[in-house]
């Protein structure tokens, strides 16, 4: 009797193992054909107010061969005769945020959201690590702006980078001022090893405060300083300490995982290998892949003097690239035209978080002072 009865559960058992593995397995084909909808990897043409495409507009997914390898960006431009933007993403492509978080800089300009070498659509497993330099980044960036140069016809673009990317932006507008119009420097790094030592003690002293022992000790315990630099420790907290206090990539995103990873899988702009390919990147790269280059330079050294206008765009709250090291990195730097603007509801992405500001500056001063200066 016991026998028959231990045979009874167990053929329950397995029969209810098998309707779990079996719902499983069926919430993950649902998944993955979901996945794969969401993924046709082809941006949207923009329509005009009967549906359809709008005539002379952009809107497209290319891969150019820049200094022997090919490298993905994407096009978007509600009229391609509008100014060239050539847009610099920091520690990994942001264009998926664009979704969330309309720029509406298509409206004003030609807007290129080129994917750097080992970063996004122009990740390459084959890539020599030794191959993404500061002076291959600069090269690469004035080869792609004469590409654009040629295309669309245009003696001179505009160059936008954001955090990382404001650090091969300053060094490419320096070196080569001829092929911008204006450098437009969203969040814009200056010395981010005394950066990060700032964020560090900012960070401590509002866990104090508001009482967050476990965020606190996690931070004590990898202290960030100008002789020994920055631990691995600290980089792996880093973000989730930021966000919890508002000062990271914007004011309201609190998860990497639901304010990044999630959207980045949610565009449908990408491929599903695209979308892999990105956080492969992400993963390979860690912060940025000029990192190591990034700490160990301070551009109110390096980068003295710029001969083209120069408008940097920096929120208040911003502590992943200090605001206050960038007012007085401007504050020195030499240009024949220059604006600082302060966004008020800012931290990490005043493009992303107060856009129709960003548009009105780009408007009504960058554009006519640069237009005026052709002139």
């Amino acid at each position: 009797m016991e026998r028959f009865y231990i045979r009874s559960i167990m053929k329950k058992g397995g029969h209810i193992m098998l309707i779990i593995l079996s719902v499983l397995f069926t919430c993950i084909l649902i998944l993955a054909v979901v996945f794969l909808i969401m993924s046709p990897g082809k941006p949207e043409p923009y329509p005009d107010e009967n549906g359809k495409l709008l005539e002379g507009s952009i809107s497209e997914k290319i891969f150019v061969n820049i200094n022997g390898f090919e490298q993905g960006m994407f096009i978007k431009s509600k009229d391609k005769t509008l100014p060239v933007l050539l847009y610099l993403h920091g520690g990994m492509p942001d264009y998926f945020l664009t979704k969330k978080y309309p720029t509406g800089l298509e409206d004003l300009f030609t807007v290129v959201w080129w994917e750097q070498p080992g970063s996004g659509l122009s990740f390459n497993a084959n890539m020599p690590p030794s191959s993404t330099t500061l002076a291959q980044m600069i090269s690469d960036t004035k080869e792609l702006t004469n590409y654009l140069r040629k295309r669309f016809r245009q003696e001179k673009i505009y160059l936008m980078g954001r955090s990382g990317g404001t650090f091969i932006g300053m060094h490419v507008a320096a070196q080569a001022p001829e092929l911008y119009h204006a450098y437009i420097g969203m969040a814009q790094m200056t010395n981010q090893l005394k950066s990060e030592k700032l964020a560090y003690l900012y960070m401590v002293e509002q866990f104090k405060e508001n009482g967050n022992r476990k965020m606190l000790q996690k931070l004590e315990s990898a202290p960030v300083t100008l002789k020994d630099g920055i631990p691995d420790s600290y980089l792996s907290i880093r973000d989730e300490a930021m966000h919890k206090l508002g000062i990271g990539t914007t004011r309201d995103m609190n998860s990497i995982i639901t304010g990044f990873f999630l959207p980045s899988l949610l565009c449908r702009d990408y491929t599903i290998s695209e979308k892999v390919n990105m956080w492969r990147g992400k993963a390979k790269s860690g912060v940025s892949t000029l990192w190591d280059t990034i700490l160990v330079t301070d551009l109110s050294q390096t980068v003295t003097e710029v001969d083209i206008p120069v408008y940097f765009f920096h929120g208040i709250f911003d502590y992943t690239v200090s605001y206050t090291l960038a007012k007085d990195y401007f504050g020195k730097l030499k240009a024949p035209i220059k604006g600082f603007y302060t966004f008020e509801a800012s931290a990490h992405s005043p493009l992303f978080e107060e856009p129709e500001k960003v548009r009105q500056i780009l408007q009504e001063i960058v554009l006519k002072e640069t237009n005026n200066a052709q002139r």
